[in-house]
């Protein structure tokens, strides 16, 4: 008989399939239904998650599984299964066929696959890194100053290297020889061309990657889904980056990180996440947007202050997450346009003449 955590966690696998096949994941999406059967039925999924069945869904415990199962995959520990992951050179052609193989690693690797149950998703996925980049184009054309940059749910830090990504569209931004090159990301139009000089880049995680290693660069690719190839090229792409351009990553809690900040003379200071408040409960989000209020009001004109964030609202779609942007002194809000839940394409709406002239409250 299946007890109800185990019907409520099924049924969070059965969202998260939902989810995965919304946003362009076949394989995953049909792996995570059947996991979701194979724990009511008390297969191999159930026997896997069975000391987990508390977490809520916000943990996304099925991203954790399939996590688990695919860092076995790229080590070269599940050479069938690897046939159905092009993530690992194979075809995502037969679902039926890729459960089966899937079941064989559950059994096989039972506890290597329960030890990435007790560790929350580190995507750090870098499409994000656009909105980012759009919003610092931005502020460099409204107001230039030197940046520094800090993240939050920072990951490995990945992001915090959006300078130096090559980000192309009308405009373009980031060094020509970069490795990571990103093409055909602005819809509607783009932010403007403008010098964006980061002094600093500072990221706060629970338990950050060091992404310059090759323990750290194995978890990051493992929570990409397999099947999404243009994701797992351009993670890899950021990792040739992350080993040329230093970022300090620091574990912490996000909301002490920010009641820590301070803006500092001639700079932004400019605070940064993104699809990261889902990992909060509600105390945490009134933190949050507490400690950001008291530092906006420690900015001055000399010591600006931008709280930048690409997140799910109620209302939002996986297209179509706000990129919100508030600038102190004076705490003016603009919807900079919206992206995807991966990052690109990026609708952008804005230019820097509305900041210049106070933007909207």
């Amino acid at each position: 008989m299946v007890s109800d955590a185990e019907s409520r966690v099924a049924a969070q696998f059965r969202w998260q399939a939902d989810a995965c096949r919304a946003l362009g994941s076949g394989l995953y999406g049909a792996l995570l239904e059947q996991c979701a059967d194979d724990l009511e039925h008390g297969g191999p999924t159930a026997e896997v998650v069975a000391d987990h069945l508390e977490l809520r869904r916000r943990d996304a415990l099925p991203l954790r599984l399939m996590a688990g199962v695919h860092s076995i995959v790229l080590s070269g520990g599940a050479v069938d299964l690897a046939a159905y992951y092009p993530s690992a050179g194979g075809t995502a052609v037969d679902e039926e066929a890729a459960w089966r193989l899937l079941c064989d690693v559950l059994v096989e690797h039972r506890d290597a696959v329960r030890g990435w149950l007790d560790h929350p998703p580190q995507t750090n996925e870098v499409g994000r890194a656009a909105a980012l980049a759009g919003g610092l184009r931005y502020l460099a054309a409204a107001a230039p100053s030197p940046i520094r940059l800090v993240e939050i749910g920072a990951s490995a830090g990945l992001n915090l290297r959006a300078d130096q990504f090559r980000i192309d569209g009308s405009a373009s931004n980031g060094p020509p020889s970069s490795p990571l090159v990103m093409s055909d990301v602005w819809r509607g139009g783009a932010p403007p061309a403008a010098n964006v000089e980061v002094v600093s880049r500072l990221g706060i995680d629970l338990a950050p990657i060091d992404p310059t290693t090759e323990e750290g660069a194995l978890r990051l690719k493992a929570f990409v889904w397999a099947d999404q190839a243009d994701r797992f090229v351009r993670l890899e792409a950021a990792l040739a980056v992350a080993q040329r351009i230093p970022a300090d990553l620091r574990a912490g809690d996000a909301v002490e990180a920010v009641r820590r900040l301070v803006p500092a003379d001639d700079t932004w200071t400019v605070l940064w996440h993104s699809v990261f408040r889902q990992y909060l409960d509600d105390d945490g989000l009134a933190a949050l947007g507490e400690a950001i209020a008291a530092l906006g009001e420690t900015a001055t004109q000399r010591a600006r202050f931008a709280h930048l964030m690409l997140e799910p609202e109620p209302t939002s779609t996986p297209g179509a997450f706000p990129v919100v942007l508030t600038t102190w002194p004076g705490e003016r809000r603009e919807v900079l346009g919206t992206a995807p839940a991966h990052g690109i394409p990026v609708t952008w709406n804005c230019s820097p003449e509305s900041l210049k002239s106070g933007g909207t409250t």
